[in-house]
C-alpha cells in the first residue's frame, strides 16, 4: 500500500469553504479511480508552528499500490483539482509539500 500524503500552505483568510470544496472533489476520486482505499483530510494540530511553517492543512491517499497512485497523478481529474490547489495556496508550488511512504 501507497500512503500519499500532501501538506499545504494555504495564506492566512482562505475560506473553509474554498478548503472543503478541494477535499470534497479530491475524496471524490475514490470512486473514480479503482484501487484508491481511503482518503482523509486534516488540520494540522501541531504547537511546533516554526518547524510547520504554515503547512497547516494536510490530506492523504491510501493507494492499494504504486500503480494505482499513477495512474492517480495523470488522471485528468486530479490534474484539474491539483490546479485548483497550486492556484489557492500561499506561493504556488512552494505551498505545496507532498511525500509517498510505503506501509
Amino acid at each position: 500500500m501507497i500512503r500519499h500524503i500532501v501538506a499545504m500552505r494555504f495564506p492566512a483568510g482562505t475560506e473553509q469553504s474554498v478548503k472543503d470544496g478541494i477535499y470534497r472533489d479530491l475524496a471524490g476520486l475514490g470512486g473514480h479511480i479503482d484501487g484508491i482505499i481511503d482518503f482523509r483530510s486534516f488540520a494540522n494540530v501541531s504547537v511546533e508552528t516554526a518547524l510547520v511553517r504554515g503547512f497547516n492543512d494536510l490530506f492523504w491517499f491510501d493507494f492499494r499500490d504504486a500503480a494505482v497512485r499513477d495512474a492517480y497523478l495523470v488522471d485528468p481529474a486530479h490534474q484539474a483539482i491539483g490546479e485548483r490547489i497550486v492556484a489557492a495556496v500561499e506561493g504556488g508550488i512552494d505551498g505545496v509539500f507532498v511525500a509517498d511512504v510505503a506501509l
